[in-house]
């Protein structure tokens, strides 16, 4: 990614609590969430279903201009919208007259034309809440209904969940709507890692004529972040969920050449605090390559990272490496005028 002029100019001028805050989209909180914003430099915020329930469009506005009034740099506000299993504002219906349907759903319903539209339909519907960063599309391909992940994936072969990946990536660009397909490198099979540690054993051949063809192909057309699962994907790294591994980071800037914003999925899931305790999730991550964090727990995460480069455990050359990514994302779309 060409990080430009204008990234550069306000890195310089940021200290090193600025910049290690900007690295985390964070679960919001119930209380003092403005204030939060102020006092941790946050980066964003991930809004759940019970920061719309009860409430009325209008509030959830207000809510959400008040984050943005407390940010030095303008957040990512962030919510899985996904559609049919996963939806956390269109459920409610003082926000939509339904909640927006699954991926397999529109594509029974009108094919690929049908997603296209939904996708701009979405966009414009959660930037009109002040909501920048979808966590979607579904990029995992699967095609057992008995599978953790099928419910929420196309439902179909990898060919055609990558002209869905696709499509929706360029609908979303189009929008201005930032999109984090997810979950590289493709769920599979393989058991729900909120609860626990997931193990893939599949051969890299089986990736690459199948589940990494959807990820590939929204890089394509410039997918701006990529989401990566907890598993243990064993033919690239045996020894660690994927989103802590510095192989599995690897492989995907050297050998499929994304270079926008690699993120976490929720480093508070029990694959993770199971595997590395909550304290160091976040400096591991650092270290193996992403550039945005995805947790909760941001008030133990954010110092622990701070100390780690302070004791020079993460250089800040390698914080600056991510936040030039990460402000460039809020330069390309919109967010920072």
């Amino acid at each position: 990614m060409r990080v430009s002029e204008k990234a550069l100019n306000i890195i310089k001028k940021m200290i090193l609590e600025e910049k290690v805050g900007q690295l985390f989209v964070v679960r919001c909180p119930r209380e003092d969430a403005a204030e939060d914003v102020k006092k941790y430099h946050l980066g964003g915020y991930t809004l759940y279903a019970v920061d719309f329930e009860g409430k009325t469009p209008e509030d959830v506005r207000s809510d959400i201009q008040s984050y943005q009034n407390n940010a030095d740099i303008p957040l990512f506000i962030a919510a899985d919208e996904e559609g049919g299993k996963v939806v956390r504002i269109s459920k409610f219906s003082q926000f939509r007259s339904e909640p927006f349907k699954s991926p397999s759903e529109l594509y029974r319903e009108g094919g690929i034309k049908r997603v296209a539209d939904d996708a701009r339909e979405k966009s414009e519907f959660l930037l009109g809440y002040g909501i920048n960063l979808n966590y979607a599309p579904v990029c995992d391909m699967a095609t057992n209904p008995d599978n953790f992940i099928y419910h929420r994936t196309l439902g179909l072969d990898a060919e055609k969940t990558a002209e869905y990946a696709q499509t929706v990536v360029k609908v979303m660009n189009e929008c201005k709507m930032l999109s984090a397909v997810k979950h590289f490198p493709g769920y599979g099979d393989n058991v729900d890692t909120h609860t626990s540690v997931a193990r893939d054993g599949r051969s890299m051949e089986e990736f690459m004529s199948g589940d990494l063809l959807p990820f590939i192909r929204a890089f394509e057309v410039g997918a701006p972040v990529v989401m990566i699962a907890h598993n243990i994907v064993e033919c690239m790294d045996p020894s660690c969920p994927a989103s802590l591994s510095p192989k599995v980071h690897k492989f995907l800037r050297e050998d499929l050449q994304f270079d926008n914003v690699i993120m976490t999925d929720s480093l508070d899931m029990n694959a993770i605090t199971l595997y590395t305790g909550d304290r160091a999730a976040a400096v591991q991550a650092i270290i193996s390559g992403n550039d945005l964090l995805c947790c909760g727990t941001y008030k133990i995460q954010i110092p622990a990272v701070i100390d780690a480069v302070k004791k020079g455990e993460i250089s800040e050359e390698r914080i600056d490496d991510s936040l030039g990514k990460i402000l460039q994302l809020k330069i390309d779309f919109g967010i920072i005028d």
